[in-house]
C-alpha cells in the first residue's frame, strides 16, 4: 500500500515536475513573445513619435508661415487703408482743381472776350491813327499857302475885341515864342482853369496856334496877329 502511494507520489512529482517544465517552457516563450512585442511596440512609438514630431515641426512651420502671411495681410491692409485715404484726398483735391479749372477756364473765355474787344478797338484805331497819318503827310506835303489871317482883316477890330489880358498874352507869345497854359498862368497870374479858357479863347477866334502832339498844349502866336502887334507898336513909337 506504502509502495502504491509512493509510486503515486513518485508519478505525481512526476507529473508536477513535468508540468512545471512546460509552464515554464511557455512562460519563456510568452516572455519572449512579450519581449518581442514590446520592442515591436515601442519601436511603432518611437516611430509614431518621430512621425509626430515632424508633423509638429511641419504644422509649427506652417502656424509661423500662416502668422507671417497674416501679419502681411496686415500691413497690405494699411497700406490699402493709407492709399485709399490717399486717393480720397487726390479726390478732393481733383475737384477742387476740376471747380478751379471751370472758375478758370471762364476768367480765360472773359479775358479773351475783353482781348479780342482790345484787339478790334486797337484795330479801329490803327485805322483812325493810319488815316491821320495819311492825312498829316497830305497837308505836308501841299505847299505853304499865304492865306489870309483867321481874324478880321482890319487891325482896329481885331486889336478893339481883346482884353488887356489877352493882349498881354499875346504879345508874351510874340516876343518870347511857343509857351504852354501852365507857364503863361505864373505870367498873367490867373488860376488854371481861367488861363486854359483865355488859350482855348484865343486859339478858337483864331489869334493863336496849337501843337496837340502831347499835353499841355503849346500855343503860339499866329504871324498875322504878330504882325498886326508889331505894327501897333511901330505907330506908338
Amino acid at each position: 500500500m506504502i509502495e502504491v502511494l509512493l509510486m503515486l507520489i513518485g508519478v505525481l512529482l512526476a507529473a508536477t515536475v513535468v508540468a512545471s517544465v512546460e509552464y515554464y517552457r511557455h512562460v519563456r516563450k510568452a516572455q519572449k513573445e512579450y519581449e518581442k512585442a514590446r520592442e515591436a511596440l515601442e519601436y511603432i512609438v518611437l516611430s509614431f513619435n518621430r512621425e509626430l514630431k515632424r508633423e509638429a515641426d511641419r504644422l509649427e512651420l506652417v502656424a509661423y508661415q500662416v502668422e507671417e502671411s497674416t501679419a502681411k495681410a496686415d500691413a497690405s491692409l494699411k497700406r490699402v487703408d493709407r492709399s485709399e485715404k490717399k486717393i480720397a484726398s487726390i479726390e478732393s483735391k481733383l475737384r477742387a482743381i476740376t471747380e478751379n479749372d471751370e472758375t478758370v477756364l471762364s476768367k480765360i473765355a472773359e479775358v479773351d472776350t475783353k482781348t479780342r474787344n482790345i484787339e478790334v478797338a486797337h484795330q479801329t484805331l490803327k485805322t483812325k491813327i493810319t488815316g491821320l497819318e495819311e492825312q498829316m503827310q497830305k497837308l505836308s506835303a501841299m505847299p505853304e499857302m499865304k492865306s489870309e489871317p483867321a481874324i478880321p482883316i482890319r487891325r482896329d477890330k481885331a486889336m478893339a475885341a481883346l482884353t488887356e489880358t489877352e493882349v498881354i498874352v499875346l504879345e508874351m507869345l510874340s516876343a518870347e515864342g511857343p509857351k504852354t497854359a501852365p507857364e503863361i498862368k505864373d505870367r498873367v497870374r490867373l488860376s488854371r482853369e481861367h488861363t486854359a479858357r483865355l488859350m482855348k479863347k484865343l486859339y478858337e477866334k483864331g489869334y493863336l496856334e496849337r501843337e496837340t502832339g502831347k499835353i499841355p498844349f503849346r500855343y503860339s502866336i499866329k504871324t498875322e496877329m504878330k504882325k498886326f502887334l508889331n505894327k501897333a507898336e511901330s505907330e506908338q513909337t
